[in-house]
Parts: structure tokens; C-alpha cells; sequence
């Protein structure tokens, strides 16, 4: 646990906390409470878990009146010019683990404020505790919406806010007529009806994207509460209509010992830290009734090439077999084609499918989590489905995926981008990638490799084979360049990209290497020169004139940069998993690898989504983390390299 110090509203609104409840659902804003962007709310609700996300409460205005002292505005917004109210002066202290939890001190009073939420339910509670030695009382005002969790909300005559009684001190809101209901419970206090529309709330991140960035908020009224010396009152906010008298504080003991057992036996807090901040993309799928993955917050829903890069460190690794093999069935039951969705989409639920890879890792899970489990059986039970997959990839399947003659992996067609760099504005294809990408053809040749393996093992014909070495030849023929390192797409006999680009670091990370070890070594030297970074992997070498520095502005500058320089950080982890092979998992190299984790660790603790891992850093100097603010990906890379490490026995409990 730290304690995050504020110096100012810009130090408060650049620090931002997430709390999630298993379905998709989360509460989210900065440390000082003003909104940055749209998707922050205490309540964003997942009404068809774990998508068609909803923004509901946006937050929440606090005034506190000590009984000797002046009353003090607790809260904070951006305006039009100005900050009002400036609570973020009264905040002594923040800390993120177990739940965020806000103190604030000032003449005659100490107050915190807790947010978490029930797991599995759209339910979120706010605690809180009287600290100081006088009596206070306490005035909160919701400030609500009603929006989809990509949009914003302007005043409307249309949303009325309609309050229905439903006991002493609960609520059913309807937003609008025929609207589906929210809840409102408070357990202690009076509720006095006041109804105000607040203008023009300024979120400044929307702003610096280049995105529509002002949102109205209704107000209905405002709680008024006392607290003793050391008591604490709580506010339920819900899509369930509470069932008798909600317990706020029996859900709070719960939080907290659900986080407790989240943490495996370490002397290490940051390996600690990141497992429980890892549980965090771990969601229930309605439509499959299994666990999925959300790839990042805020706006990411569950991403096929995203959840098998992920659980490698969030699930297999850390020993989730039965949420390992839960994802699993997720995603196999939409296997079509022999492809498995790219993309769940925020409403309904027909997922896309245009991704040339997703498919592949899910060879390079299976073959973990049989090295993980030993899970032999549940193998044997997807063996068909394997077959099924490389068998669509060898015919060919849709977006002109298929093998070519020489053995290597073809893919795309039209505007269609199929490989993770997947930027496209309107009809520019950012990074075209066209043809056989080096880091397809790696997990392609993984892929039949693993399925030799599983196949070997219960001694299984695999007509499958002769693939192998086919794939062996034309990898080095087409890939290996002059310069020592690979190519990033070719199409043989007609073309080659030398542009160099982090793909290729998979032909030496993944578990079967197409490459010799004087090969890796190379290889590995230039992506080191050019492309590492303590923050992650450059997407493209600085000496390309395509190279963007920074990752900024509005989707166009964003976009166009977002493949070509920028910084990804679970690409850091890959780098780390191949330096740790090529140098044999010595104890040098794994005290080399800790050694480097220090500014992915500082960032955890300290920078953006706090406990958290940003999506991306800018190119040239990569410092304040980008994009999402908790990215599955990037958490759970960094696990899976301290899994590699500890389960070496390297002695890493150094805090």
C-alpha cells in the first residue's frame, strides 16, 4: 500500500482510480473526484455483462460542516475557465489498494472516503468515516446521467429523473419514462429534494483527444447526515432493487478479504499489487455463461487476441486452471472458421472476426496450461478444435487467410487489418500489413508445432507434420535480411518490409524458435539498439521517417502514430522472455530483467491509472503512460515474467 500525495488540481486530475465487480461494470475518476473523461463515473453498469456499459452516477458533490470550523466544499470540477470547487486542498492522503480510499483534513474536521463495489453485481458503495476528534455533519449531492459509457449527456426535458420511494431511505430513479431503474440507498440521514441541472463539467482528457469534452449532470437534491467521533455512514448505488436493508459494511469486509486471497504468498509487494490489479480484467460472460477477459480500461470490451496474450500471465501462470480452461470455452464456443472473434461488441452479440491471430495463441495457451496443470485430458477434448483450426488455415478461410505454396501464412484483403498494428482512419491503412507478417508466421509455426506435441503425447497420427519443416525453410528464407535482423511482412517472390518493428522479437520468445542461438542473439542486439525502452517496445525504429515520437492530439495524430513509434509495454514483457532464454535463465540475466522492471514498477504506483499499466507511452521519450489506463495486456505480461522468474527460484523479494 502508498499513499499518493497531492501537491495541486493538476497533480489530483493526472491520477486516476478504478474499482471493477466482475461483470464488466466499474467505478472510476481521479484521486480528487473531478471527471477527466466520459467514461468516469461511480456507476458505469454492465447491462449485458460484460458490455452495454452505462454511465449512471457520475459522481458526487460533498460539503462538510464540523462543529467548530468554516463548512468545507470537498469536491472538485473543471468549468469554463475555472476550477470550482477546490476540495482537492483538503486532501492529506489517497491510497488504491484495498479500494480507493480519499482523506481530507482542514479546520475541525478529518473525513475518508472509501468507493468499492460488489462483486458480480452493478453495485457500488460510498463509505464515510468520521476521523476527527468533533462531531460533523455531512451534505453529499449525486450528480446522475444516463448514457451510454462512449457518450456524453446534455440537459434534456426528456430526462426527468423520476424519484420513486421505496423505503426510509432508498430510491428507485427512473431516468427517464419506460426507463430501466437504478437504486439509490443511503443508511443514514435525511434526503432533501433539490433539482438542479450542473453545466458544462469540462473532462480534460476528452479535450486533449480531440473529442467532444463538455457534460451536463442532473442533481435531484442532496443527503444531509451527522457523524460521531469515528462513525461512518455509507450510499449504495445499484441496478438491483435491494432486498431488505443493503449492508454496506458486510460488503466492505467481504471486499476486502476478496482482495486479501487475491494476493499470492510473496514477500514481494509490487508482484503482490499487480496480481490483485490483474484480477481486475477478469469478467463473467452472459452470452456464454463462462469468464472472459476485458482487454483495457476504460473502453475495451473482451478481445480474442487480447485475452490468450493476457491470461498467459493472468491466469495460466498464476495457476487459474479453472478460469484458464472457463476463457477457453468462452472463446471456442464462437470458433468459426477456423478463426476465434477478434471483438465482442459493445451491444448484441455477433463478435467479429477480423483478427489473423487470435486463433494461433490459442495454441501457445493450451500448450502452457498443459505444461502449467497437466491437464491432459481437458487436451484431449479440444484436439478437434485444433484440428479444426489449422485445417481452415491451410484451405484458406475468410480475409484471403491461408498457406502458401512455399509453407508460409498469408492473410488480408481490401481495408481489412488483421494483425494487432490495426490502425486505420476512414480508408488509410496506417500500417499495412498485407501478406505474411514475420510474428503470424512465428505463431504459425508455433501452432503446428504444439499440435505435434499434443498429438506425440497420446500418439495421435498429425497429418499436420510435413508443415513443420516446411515452415522452418521459408521463415529463414524470407524473414532472416542482411542486417541481421527480420523482415516484418513478406510476400514471397514479390516483396519484402524490412521496416523494423518489434514483431519479430516473437521468433525468439515464443516457446519453439525458428531461429539458431547466434541468430536470437542478433536479432535480439537490434531490437535493443533501436526499439527498447525500461516503458516497452518501439512499434517502429526512430531512424524510419515514419517514425511518430509522440502519441497525442486528436484520432487522427493518434492514430497515425499509434503503430509507428509509440511504445507498447507487454511488449516488454516478450523482449524480457527472450532475453531470459537467449542467456539461458541465468541468475545475471533474471537480476538483469528485475533490474529493468523499475519503470513499469514506478509507474504502477505512481503515474496515470494508478495500479495499473498504461496501453502506451509516447515513442521518443516514453514517460506518462497513454491510451487506457489499465491495459490487460501489459499487467499481464509483466505477470508472466515474474512467474518465469520466480518459478526459477531467483530471489526477488526486494520490495
Amino acid at each position: 500500500m502508498r499513499n499518493v500525495l497531492i501537491a495541486s488540481f493538476e497533480d489530483a486530475v493526472t491520477k486516476e482510480w478504478l474499482v471493477t465487480n466482475g461483470i464488466g461494470g466499474y467505478a472510476s475518476s481521479t484521486v480528487c473526484g473531478a471527471n477527466t473523461r466520459r467514461y468516469h463515473g461511480l456507476l458505469a453498469a454492465a447491462f449485458q455483462p460484460p458490455t452495454d456499459r452505462r454511465v449512471l452516477v457520475s459522481k458526487l458533490e460533498e460539503t462538510v460542516h464540523p462543529l467548530m470550523g468554516n463548512p468545507a466544499a470537498l469536491s472538485a470540477n473543471q468549468y469554463p475557465g475555472a476550477v470550482y470547487p477546490s476540495g482537492f486542498q483538503f486532501i492529506r492522503g489517497f491510497e488504491s489498494i484495498p479500494f480507493p480510499k480519499t482523506r481530507f483534513e482542514g479546520e475541525g474536521f478529518c473525513l475518508s472516503k472509501c468507493v468499492f463495489m460488489v462483486y458480480g453485481a452493478n453495485t457500488t458503495v460510498v463509505e464515510y468515516t468520521n476521523e476527527g476528534e468533533e462531531e460533523l455533519r455531512l451534505d453529499v449531492n449525486p450528480l446522475l446521467v444516463y448514457r451510454d459509457y462512449h457518450s456524453l449527456f446534455s440537459e434534456s426535458e426528456f430526462f426527468d429523473f423520476h424519484l420513486e420511494p421505496i423505503a426510509e431511505r432508498a430510491f428507485k430513479v427512473y431516468p427517464h419514462y419506460d426507463s430501466l431503474p437504478f437504486f439509490l440507498y443511503f443508511s443514514k440521514g435525511t434526503f432533501e429534494r433539490n433539482l438542479v441541472w450542473y453545466k458544462n463539467l469540462e473532462y480534460l482528457e476528452e479535450q486533449r483527444r480531440g473529442l467532444d469534452f463538455k457534460e451536463d449532470a442532473r442533481s435531484l437534491g442532496s443527503i444531509s447526515l451527522s457523524l460521531e467521533k469515528g462513525e461512518s455512514a455509507y450510499l449504495v448505488f445499484s441496478t438491483e432493487e435491494p432486498k431488505g436493508e443493503p449492508n454496506g459494511f458486510q460488503w466492505k469486509q467481504e471486499a476486502i478479504a476478496r482482495s486479501q486471497a487475491l494476493a499470492p504468498v510473496s514477500e514481494n509487494t509490487f508482484f503482490n499489487d499487480l496480481s490483485v490489479a490483474g484480477d481486475q480484467f477478469l469478467v463473467r460472460r452472459a452470452s456464454s455463461e463462462s469468464y472472459s477477459l476485458i482487454a483495457g480500461y476504460h473502453w475495451f470490451t473482451d478481445w480474442g487476441r487480447d485475452t490468450m496474450i493476457a491470461m498467459r500471465g493472468l491466469t495460466i501462470a498464476s495457476g487459474k486452471q479453472a478460469v484458464s480452461k472457463s476463457i477457453f470455452q468462452t472463446f471456442l464456443s464462437y470458433l468459426d472458421g477456423g478463426m476465434l472473434p477478434n471483438r465482442f461488441p459493445d451491444s448484441g452479440e455477433t463478435p467479429e472476426y477480423n483478427t489473423f491471430d487470435a486463433a494461433l495463441w490459442l495454441f501457445v495457451c493450451l500448450y502452457e496450461y498443459a505444461e502449467a496443470f497437466g491437464d491432459w485430458d481437458y487436451i484431449q477434448d479440444t484436439l478437434p478444435k485444433l484440428e479444426e483450426i489449422l485445417d481452415a488455415h491451410v484451405r484458406g478461410t475468410r480475409y484471403n487467410i491461408h498457406l502458401t505454396p512455399e509453407g508460409l501464412l498469408f492473410g488480408g484483403e481490401g481495408l481489412n487489418q488483421l494483425t494487432w498494428m490495426d490502425a486505420k482512419v476512414g480508408d488509410f491503412v496506417v500500417t499495412p500489413r498485407q501478406g505474411c507478417p514475420v510474428e503470424i508466421n512465428a505463431l504459425w509455426y508455433n501452432a503446428l508445432k504444439v499440435f505435434d506435441y499434443f498429438t506425440s503425447h497420446f500418439a495421435r497420427e498429425n497429418s499436420f507434420q510435413p508443415l513443420i519443416g516446411k515452415a522452418e525453410e521459408a521463415f529463414r528464407a524470407y524473414f532472416l535480411n542482411e542486417e541481421g535482423y527480420l523482415n516484418d511482412v513478406v510476400i514471397p517472390g514479390e516483396y519484402a518490409d524490412a521496416a523494423l518493428r518489434p514483431n519479430q522479437i516473437y521468433a525468439i520468445s515464443l516457446p519453439f524458435s525458428l531461429l539458431t542461438a547466434k541468430e536470437c542473439e542478433n536479432v535480439l542486439a537490434v531490437v535493443d539498439k533501436h526499439l527498447y525502452t525500461d516503458m516497452g517496445l518501439r512499434t517502429l525504429s526512430p531512424g524510419d521517417p515514419d517514425f511518430k515520437p509522440v502519441y497525442e492530439g486528436g484520432p487522427w495524430e493518434r492514430d497515425t502514430a499509434y503503430h509507428q513509434g509509440t511504445v507498447w509495454p507487454f511488449l516488454w514483457g516478450e523482449y524480457a522472455l527472450a532475453y531470459l532464454k537467449i542467456k539461458g535463465f541465468s541468475l545475471e540475466a533474471k537480476e538483469e530483467v528485475v533490474g529493468r522492471m523499475e519503470g513499469l514498477k514506478n509507474h504502477f504506483y505512481e503515474e496515470n491509472g494508478l495500479y495499473g499499466i498504461s496501453e502506451v507511452f509516447d515513442g521518443g521519450v516514453p514517460s506518462a503512460g497513454k491510451g487506457c489506463i489499465h491495459q490487460a495486456w501489459s499487467v499481464g505480461m509483466l505477470l508472466k515474467v515474474w512467474y518465469e522468474l520466480t518459478k526459477t527460484r531467483i530471489d526477488v523479494a526486494s520490495n
